[in-house]
């Protein structure tokens, strides 16, 4: 038996959990993201410090921010190791919802350790404790339990057993995995108990790679062979599986074009001939016209989220599925045939099936052609002097990155243009949170990443209403000396949002970033904020560039950076310059019903009529 506190053992039990696939061992949880108060500083805190040999710490700044990094870490780390994050009571705890949500959403491993209000209940209340006048039980806290895919409340010591153990598991569990939330009680955590030696020695959590059932296998390639016009869509999961080899390999012999959604983007490379790049809402014309035209669609480790099928208005009428998933919840979408394996088993399996089986030679090749011509003239600069456009910035980024390097982003419209548009060389290059398309997660999951890829280009792409939301982890990558490269394009407001508002009646109202007047309009010029100015306060080396031709010295500057460096620069609107290609496919923001002006009534014609092409696949 060993004396520690719970937290001691927590930290303890922590340190000697690993995961193994494929015969390759690593940590489960290799560090722990810290911002310390009353609810955990003489807690957790002083484990961390008792055991600083065993557990890595990173100081945060932000709650919400601490998880967007322990995600970055996890997604780059193919959801094989994870960070946990330590907080106080109240605010502290409550500032993880977020996160923790954008981690279940993508079914991406991070354990969360938010103080608690006292269990033995000394003084009630205590400082920041929610006083529920029907459950004596209920804390703060419990917002996480709906964002959780493992929720308990340590009120015991000796609870802390099959809690830590259960934790361990979900967070192993490919199918299982999210965020992890063991609420700890301040004076639970600093209480001491006899824990038995067992519970600190090594374990080892399989992950597994379960093959397909041999019925669903069979009744998988009976669909692939009777196609004439197949489809696979790659998703998020071939990447976690490892199986971008598996997927080439199929989709060649085969001789079956792959599109791919936000998070499968990059499984083939750009240049591949099977790839024909991204698929929906902000897909490309290829893709969605091959979707279109399909009788089978593949679907391999992916969610099928709205912006994949164009909100059911994508796929036509009869067409088949078959989805290989390693979650039967996913793999039954769409009235599909599931094939519920690990994605590189399920690829192999399949295309030792099909033995030599394919479809009719690729007959996409021109179209994908016509389409990197439509990237060259949006990445085209005609005039080295001129302000640059979003495309433009991105363009002169593709001139300049290698496989080696990693591009982040999350929310605004830079995500419909990265995914039309950006050619990505390796299969972890493309880094887009489109789950939950959470702004504010860019700058601290390039730290994640960063840390999980060390040596590694690592870019953080924000417009300035991302940077706005969460920018103070800055500090954080100046502390840990991480020379991450973060470009922010100055719009002057909501520009994403102020389009979709613009084309669904709202006229831009409430979008810029400008003098609100008295009518409650918001006129006059953009309003006086210096980002750069901003991210140089924080510690930042800052790169300012006022046309292409700076922007180009400048991207190049960052890059060869071995401290954290930030690239501005005022973009130019696409409607006055050469820009990203229209969305390819429809996507559902209902308009409202009933109104007097003008521009929602025409907004309200336009959404009826594309709502009749919605299809429900059963």
């Amino acid at each position: 038996m060993r004396t520690l506190t719970v937290a001691q053992a927590l930290v303890r039990f922590l340190a000697a959990q690993y995961t193994e696939r494929d015969g390759v061992r690593q940590r489960l949880i290799s560090a722990t993201w810290g911002i310390f108060g009353h609810g955990n500083v003489a807690g957790v805190g002083q484990a961390l410090l008792e055991y600083a040999d065993l557990m890595p710490y990173h100081q945060g700044r932000n709650e919400q921010a601490m998880v967007h990094a322990a995600v970055g870490y996890a997604r780059q780390s193919n959801r094989l190791s994870a960070h946990a994050v330590t907080t106080s009571i109240g605010p502290g705890a409550t500032n993880l919802v977020t996160g923790a949500a954008l981690a279940t959403v993508n079914r991406l491993p991070v354990l969360l350790l938010p103080g608690d209000t006292f269990a033995t209940r000394p003084a009630d209340p205590v400082l920041q404790q929610l006083e529920v006048p029907y459950a004596g039980d209920v804390s703060v806290n419990d917002c996480l339990r709906p964002v959780s895919k493992y929720f308990d409340r340590i009120t015991r010591p000796e609870a802390l057993i099959p809690a830590a153990l259960a934790a361990a598991r979900v967070l192993a569990d490919p199918v299982e995995t999210g965020a992890v939330t063991l609420a700890l009680p301040q004076d639970v955590q600093a209480e001491a108990y006899d824990w038995p030696e067992e519970f600190f020695a090594e374990r080892v959590w399989t992950v597994r790679r379960p093959r397909p059932d041999r019925a669903e296998l069979d009744a998988a390639v009976r669909a692939v062979r009777a196609a004439r016009r197949p489809l696979i869509v790659a998703g998020g999961g071939v990447k976690h599986s490892g199986a971008e080899d598996a997927l080439r390999t199929f989709a060649e012999r085969a001789r079956i074009p792959v599109a791919s959604t936000q998070a499968g983007k990059g499984a083939l490379p750009y240049d591949h001939p099977c790839d024909v790049g991204g698929i929906g809402h902000t897909g490309t014309a290829t893709a969605d016209s091959l979707a279109a035209a399909s009788d089978l669609v593949i679907g391999v480790g992916t969610r099928y989220t709205d912006f994949t099928t164009a909100s059911a208005t994508l796929f036509p009428e009869g067409v088949r599925f078959v989805n290989l998933n390693i979650a039967g919840f996913d793999a039954h979408k769409l009235g599909a045939q599931p094939l519920v394996a690990d994605a590189r088993e399920g690829l192999t399996a399949l295309t030792e099936a099909l033995d030599g089986h394919g479809v009719d030679e690729p007959s996409w090749t021109l179209s994908k052609d016509d389409w990197q011509r439509r990237t060259d003239t949006a990445y085209a600069v005609p005039d080295e002097d001129a302000r640059p456009t979003q495309t433009q910035v991105l363009g002169l980024l593709d001139t300049l990155v290698t496989g080696d390097d990693i591009l982040i982003n999350a929310a605004g419209s830079l995500p419909g243009d990265l995914h039309k548009l950006w050619r990505a060389r390796s299969s972890d290059q493309y880094h887009v949170e489109y789950g939950y398309s959470c702004m504010g997660y860019e700058i601290p999951a390039a730290i994640g990443v960063a840390l999980a890829a060390p040596g590694r280009p690592v870019w953080a792409l924000v417009g300035d209403g991302t940077y706005l939301m969460n920018p103070t982890e800055i500090v954080t990558a100046v502390q840990e000396g991480l020379p991450i490269k973060v470009v922010i394009l100055q719009n002057h407001g909501y520009a994403s949002i102020g389009g979709l508002s613009e084309a669904v009646g709202g006229e831009g109202y409430g979008t810029a970033y400008r003098h609100r007047a008295p009518d409650g309009t918001f006129t006059g010029p953009p309003l006086p904020v210096d980002l750069a100015a901003n991210a140089a306060s924080l510690g930042m080396r800052v790169l300012r560039a006022r046309t292409v031709r700076d922007l180009r010295e400048a991207l190049a500057d960052a890059r060869a950076s071995t401290v954290p460096t930030c690239v501005y620069t005022e973009t130019e609107t696409a409607d006055t310059v050469s820009g990203a290609p229209p969305a390819q496919a429809w996507w559902d923001v209902p308009v409202a019903e009933t109104a007097t002006r003008a521009s929602a009534v025409k907004a309200r014609e336009e959404y009826d009529r594309h709502v009749t092409a919605r299809r429900r696949h059963l």
